[in-house]
């Protein structure tokens, strides 16, 4: 051991490097690197290192056959030691581990079929379930949440977060951006609608913060179906901060939406058995997944994330560049290219068909 380390418990360590990334960081990520260093944590425990200053490359290596052992996936067993691998690179920087240590931590590797998360909803499913929202629950709270998770893309978070003064539908609508972002008058007469314009606000935070902020373009259709509902049956209400949610509740506390409530407004939607037949065979009438609260117990039903992945999908399947889906979406291009790149051959290839030229045929 270094003398010029410094002596530092490992749950004390992980405190102080979590406590460090709370500017840069959104609530939820600093929740899933706490639980990814959990095990971690429970396995010096267990094997009595409660100074980091001991800790070497065979105890790393000894942890993560620990790990490996447990049957995780690779997915997973990357995600904890990446996890790992970025705290101790924090540890080096204050002295706490032994210089160098961090380059002999070796992330395990993952192929793309590893990362990829294979329930997401196909483009396919998602217009027969817009379709039928039209048909059957048109200008509802639910339309109008499936309408803009799909055509944006955005995350559960992104979607909650949206008041009503960040729709822009109409042309005067601008006139609010002059005031908000201090932008010109002339400049917005170059500006077009209709968008949304998801902001960071501290009672509902984007995952990327002030990083996440970002007006996306909508579809006139998709605009007037929002339009539809905020005329038709949102409920006028004003929230706790004095802010009129695009989303609301009929009653209780809360005028916003809750994340659950919209995790099981999207577990509805996506179940088969909403607009048609069970696929499983289920007598529907005692299908437990039909039940409040047991909506994910059906088989095909799909939780925002996937939709999220299907729309950025379809967005690629499209032909949209990986960096312009990312703008759009709020993420990397590698992010777009290694998690949510979920390609159909056949669409891919019909995209790529406008970059030919009768010389390369």
């Amino acid at each position: 051991m270094s003398d010029e380390l410094e002596p530092m418990k490992p749950r004390e360590a992980v405190d102080m490097w979590i406590d460090r990334l709370q500017s840069t960081r959104a609530d939820e990520t600093l929740k899933s690197y706490r639980y990814r260093l959990k095990p971690f944590l429970e396995w010096c425990n267990s094997e009595g290192i409660d100074n980091l200053n001991d800790l070497t490359s065979r105890d790393i290596f000894q942890y993560d056959s620990h790990r490996r052992s447990k049957g995780l996936k690779v997915s997973t067993l990357n995600n904890q030691i990446g996890t790992l691998k970025q705290f101790i690179e924090f540890c080096e920087r204050i002295d706490a581990v032994p210089e160098g240590l961090p380059a002999k931590v070796e992330v395990p590797s993952v192929k793309l079929a590893d990362r990829v998360n294979d329930e997401l909803l196909s483009a396919n499913r998602a217009e027969t379930i817009r379709e039928n929202l039209h048909l059957y629950q048109r200008a509802s709270r639910r339309q109008a949440m499936f309408e803009l998770l799909w055509h944006t893309g955005c995350r559960l978070g992104g979607l909650r977060s949206l008041d009503l003064r960040d729709c822009f539908f109409e042309q005067s609508d601008l006139e609010r951006l002059r005031h908000q972002d201090d932008i010109e008058k002339d400049a917005l007469e170059a500006v077009d609608v209709p968008f949304v314009y998801f902001r960071h606000r501290p009672e509902t935070p984007l995952k990327n913060k002030r990083e996440g902020e970002r007006p996306v373009a909508l579809e006139q259709e998709v605009a007037d179906r929002v339009q539809e509902y905020i005329d038709i049956n949102r409920v006028e209400r004003t929230d706790s901060d004095d802010r009129k949610p695009l989303f609301t509740t009929e009653k209780g506390e809360n005028a916003r939406v809750s994340k659950s409530s919209i995790r099981r407004e999207v577990y509805i939607m996506t179940q088969p058995c909403q607009w048609g037949s069970c696929p499983h065979d289920r007598n529907i009438s005692k299908c437990e997944a039909r039940e409040h609260g047991h909506e994910a117990r059906c088989p095909s039903s799909r939780s925002p994330h996937p939709l999220r992945t299907g729309a950025i999908t379809h967005m690629r399947d499209q032909g949209w560049p990986p960096e312009v889906v990312a703008e759009r979406v709020n993420a990397t291009p590698e992010v777009i290219r290694e998690h949510y790149d979920h390609p159909d051959p056949i669409r891919r290839m019909q995209s790529r068909r406008e970059f030919l030229t009768e010389d390369s045929a």
